[in-house]
């Protein structure tokens, strides 16, 4: 009788890889859990503006957790590899975290810290865990377009080890601490990220042992190859070509345009933003790393959504910029506001997709999130207006509405392309004596087509202290260039912020609401899908009953006529 081999067969192998695979993206997924749950920030915590992945010890991103943004997943894929010029892995040693909030080397602006943990078995490193999030204040001029050079926007750090051998270096922690007018914030935050990658450093121990793993390159190479052909056979079967789209935003100073190029050939993409217009001298410019983020996400979004995002995938897209351009700024650029443009690439991208895959792209959507930062007057109006007024910093989001999809209205009220959560208002209230006097739909804000653009929503925010509040309006766009339909749909309502006394708030300035008045915020909405004169009465009647349209713009958008 014959004895049964011992070694498993080619299709449990295949199980086998792919069930380490998995468990090492719940592993990713924990350590990004933990910094959610911890985290002092609002922005945070509650609106989980995060990212938490892991590397083999090329620094190559292996996997990404489910949680999180593309803007900070996809900088940190190649954030990571910027560290080992100054810290090759032979020098780490267990215990060892490394941080750095530097915008062209991490995730586009000061107020993300991206920190770095190498994992090891022994005195061997096995791995990298890498996380980020955004901190309530860096210094500087703080949450606000104005500064005119990234020295004016708060304190860098560079490539630094902010714990050596398992102690905190206390000298740099201070340093960044002195710098921010929310020391306690920052610090939780910070430890937050060390505690994340410990988590994930253990959760990939456990993993390993319990695999029998003395390495996981074997696994990490698999990951990547199969993830790079999955996207490359994405990308074939799309039609090989060139296509252009412009798209027009605010800007600030005057209006931006940006210019994509899409070419695909030969199972690979290029997108070329050649020509969009130069850096502003305020602070909206997306750093190149930032740029690629959130093109590429874009491109995935529409051609390979099912395939893991991992650097593997993401070799299947280059990207191309002219430096000092708005989408490739150099140093000193202003660029705390770079989400402004940067959030808006995606749909820049679909602009070209939808020529080359005609009624298969979404129409544009708000893209760019409206960041609330709120602070009391002190130091901007004379000082008996806030003599006895609480002193404070805090964060809020506005989100507008996606575009209308193919066979489906756009989302309202959601972010994309960032995918951030909003902070309830009870939180906000809480830290401040702001009070939220409405937060609810804007009807006919989605863009009219057979598939509705998402709707946005208004905001009004007073004080309940007799004293005045400011508001910077940094991250404001789409106030004069709304987001436009696809396949005949019509724009979106464009965005609008006001005092509630009715004066128009014309920039991306920091302005001054007076005491006993409040704030107003419409975002912009998504834009339509599709020939408005072909949606079902059936939906438009629902949209009626549930005041998402009025009467009037079911006449005048829709040609229809209520029942």
């Amino acid at each position: 009788m014959k004895k049964r081999s011992k070694k498993p067969t080619n299709a449990l192998a295949a199980i086998r890889t792919q069930v380490m695979w998995n468990r090492l993206i719940a592993v990713v997924e924990e350590q990004a859990q933990s910094l959610l749950r911890t985290a002092f920030g609002t922005i945070t915590r509650e609106a989980g503006d995060l990212s938490a992945g892991v590397y083999d010890t090329k620094g190559r991103m292996i996997a990404q957790a489910m949680t999180g943004t593309p803007g900070h997943v996809n900088t940190m894929a190649t954030a990571v590899s910027h560290f080992f010029r100054k810290y090759p892995v032979s020098s780490m040693k267990p215990g060892d975290v490394y941080i750095t909030n530097d915008p062209w080397l991490g995730t586009g602006h000061l107020f993300d810290y991206v920190m770095m943990t190498p994992v090891f078995i022994g005195k061997k490193a096995v791995a990298i865990f890498a996380s980020t999030c955004h901190v309530i204040d860096v210094g500087g001029v703080g949450m606000s377009a104005k500064a005119n050079s990234s020295f004016e926007e708060g304190t860098l750090i560079p490539h630094l080890m902010l714990r050596k051998k398992g102690r905190i270096n206390e000298e740099l922690m201070s340093i960044i601490l002195a710098n921010s007018r929310n020391p306690v914030e920052v610090r939780g935050d910070l430890l937050s990220l060390i505690s994340a990658n410990d988590t994930g450093a253990r959760r990939l121990l456990d993993m390993m042992k319990e695999f029998k793993l003395t390495t996981i390159e074997p696994l990490a190479e698999h990951i990547l190859t199969q993830s790079e052909k999955a996207a490359r056979e994405a990308i074939r079967q799309l039609p090989e070509g060139e296509w252009r789209y412009e798209m027009p935003l605010d800007g600030y100073e005057s209006q931006i345009v940006l210019k994509a190029r899409l070419t695909i050939r030969r199972g690979k993409i290029t997108i070329d933003f050649s020509g969009s217009s130069p850096a502003s001298i305020f602070g909206i410019n997306s750093p190149r790393t930032y740029t690629h983020a959130y093109s590429v996400f874009g491109l995935k979004a529409v051609i390979a959504p099912h395939v893991p995002n991992n650097i593997g995938s993401l070799n299947c897209f280059d990207l191309v910029t002219e430096a000092g351009t708005c989408v490739d700024p150099t140093r000193p650029s202003p660029v705390t506001a770079r989400h402004v443009i940067g959030q808006m690439l995606a749909d820049a991208v679909f602009g070209c997709l939808a020529q080359a895959l005609p009624g298969k792209v979404q129409a544009e959507s708000a893209g760019s999130i409206w960041i609330l930062s709120l602070n009391s007057a002190h130091g901007r109006v004379p000082a008996a207006e806030t003599a006895k007024a609480m002193s404070f910093g805090v964060i809020n989001i506005g989100l507008g509405g996606i575009g209308g999809r193919p066979g489906k209205d756009g989302l309202a009220t959601t972010a994309f392309p960032s995918g951030v959560g909003t902070i309830p208002v009870e939180v906000t209230e809480g830290q401040c004596p702001l009070w939220f006097k409405r937060k609810e739909y804007l009807p006919d804000s989605g863009g009219a087509g057979e598939w509705r653009g998402g709707l946005s929503q208004v905001i009004e925010i007073a004080s309940r202290e007799t004293a005045p509040f400011t508001i910077s309006a940094a991250t404001f766009d789409r106030i004069h260039n709304p987001a436009q339909g696809r396949e005949g749909g019509r724009p979106g309502r464009k965005g609008h912020a006001r005092l509630g006394s009715g004066k128009a708030l014309a920039d991306k300035g920091i302005h001054i609401v007076p005491a006993g008045d409040s704030l107003v915020v419409e975002l912009p909405g998504g834009g339509g899908f599709g020939d408005p004169k072909k949606r079902e009465g059936a939906l438009i009647e629902a949209d009626l009953a549930a005041g998402l349209v009025t009467p009037a713009a079911a006449r005048s958008e829709y040609g229809y006529e209520p029942r």
